[in-house]
């Protein structure tokens, strides 16, 4: 008896000695879990299409993201513009979406239909990251339902860079000249573009690349047409005010050769064009130009008046991430005023504080103070955002094909712009 006793005695030990065995392995498993969530080596994927330049600066900040986040890596991958927009519709096919993406105005349209942007309005409770610092309008893209579905981090309009020395070297007024003296207007425009061409040299360019047909725009709109009507329900591009903008391309290209034809491989930076047309943050290039003086300058106006592209382009936050907290916190750091302020060396920044202060106009190389604030800040209440639809890709190629049109000179404008409208009409349905 006494035996069978401590035999069970002895297993009643045992079971209370593994049983507080295990709750002290859980405990420490627990401890060590929660610590591994702490720590844990997490990689992001943050895609952008911005030019080594642009890279330089997100690799500094990504470097002082990672002084209080250091189990984070972040990835940085490059996509060319123009594939930039099917290359994130490909990826959100085959769900495997960037954690954090640059989106442009005319992408978000999209991006908010197909429903891959995460909402962040939840930033809009931290008082140290101080939303009512962006201007509110900047924020207007991104809002539908109360909701936020993006960051804007670039906000520029569109401006003229020009050589000052082949202005010079021809006899010829600048931009800057003509805007003070009250005559740079779009007839102004095409002769000062005559006058300085010759001997390969053109006297201006409106196509970052030739898929980039969207600053022509600023002519159409100052002689008060449009791309579509307001609800975007209809092409009306198809009009005498887009068939004089087609024309003026196309007397450039083939009559006055002062505009390159598709296909010249010709940059502002070879000194071999009078005038450019791009967004502010081209400046990153222009910036490096050595062998000639070069300026901004606003754009031309026409009958009702200036009113140039406004690009704007922010951050996404695409949905399917794996680490959706790290991926936030890297959001907020890249638009809290440190990373915008950082940003700004290139892009026109959103928040209040970081515009109005020197560390934006006062880059190295940058144009004189006087000339950014006549193109760029002086423009900011003139300047019209460049469209967006769901349709956009779609409108794009019909466009882009018009243009070819154009190019070989196998249609008229009048013709060109009544195949748009029958191809894109349809798509606005």
């Amino acid at each position: 008896m006494i035996k069978k006793l401590g035999i069970i005695l002895l297993a009643v030990l045992l079971v209370a000695f593994s049983s507080a065995c295990n709750k002290d392995t859980e405990k420490t498993a627990s401890t060590d879990e929660g610590s591994k969530s702490k720590d844990e080596q997490v990689e992001l994927t943050f895609m952008m299409w911005g030019n080594e330049a642009h890279q330089e600066v997100y690799n500094q900040l990504i470097a002082k993201f990672n002084e209080t986040h250091p189990n984070i890596k972040v990835k940085m991958e490059s996509v060319p513009f123009p594939d930039y927009q099917q290359k994130i519709t490909v990826l959100a096919a085959g769900r495997e979406l960037p954690d954090v993406g640059w989106v442009a105005e005319r992408m978000v349209p999209q991006f908010m239909e197909n429903g891959i942007l995460d909402d962040v309005s939840s930033f809009k409770k931290d008082k140290a990251y101080d939303m009512d610092d962006f201007f509110p309008s900047t924020l207007d893209l991104f809002e539908k339902d109360k909701k936020l579905y993006g960051i804007p981090f670039s906000t520029p309009p569109m401006v003229l860079f020009y050589n000052k020395d082949l202005f010079v070297k021809a006899g010829e007024k600048t931009p800057n000249e003509h805007v003070q003296a009250g005559t740079w207007t779009w007839e102004q425009f095409e002769k000062s573009s005559k006058a300085i061409s010759s001997n390969g040299v053109y006297g201006a360019n409106f196509f970052r690349d030739w898929n980039t047909w969207i600053a022509l725009l600023s002519h159409t709109w100052s002689y008060g047409g449009d791309l579509f009507n307001k609800d975007q329900t209809k092409f009306t591009w198809n009009s005498n005010e887009g068939v004089e903008t087609l024309k003026m391309l196309d007397r450039m290209m083939f009559k006055d050769a002062s505009h390159p034809k598709a296909g010249e491989q010709v940059s502002f930076e070879s000194g071999k064009i009078g005038m450019f047309f791009d967004v502010y943050s081209y400046v990153s290039r222009a910036r490096d130009v050595k062998d000639f003086a070069w300026d901004i300058a606003p754009l031309p106006e026409g009958p009702e008046g200036r009113f140039p592209m406004l690009g704007q382009a922010g951050y996404g936050l695409f949905k399917g991430s794996k680490h959706p907290e790290e991926a936030k916190e890297l959001l907020k750091f890249f638009t809290s005023k440190e990373g915008i302020k950082a940003t700004s060396t290139y892009f026109v920044p959103p928040r209040e504080s970081v515009i109005s202060s020197d560390e934006f106009v006062n880059q190295p190389n940058n144009p004189p103070v006087e000339s950014i604030k006549k193109a760029v800040i002086d423009e900011m209440d003139n300047a019209r955002l460049q469209a967006g639809h769901v349709e956009w890709q779609k409108i794009d190629n019909a466009i882009q094909f018009g243009f070819d049109e154009l190019f070989g000179q196998l249609k008229k404008p009048e013709e060109i712009l009544k195949g748009m409208e029958e191809k894109i009409n349809p798509l606005l349905k």
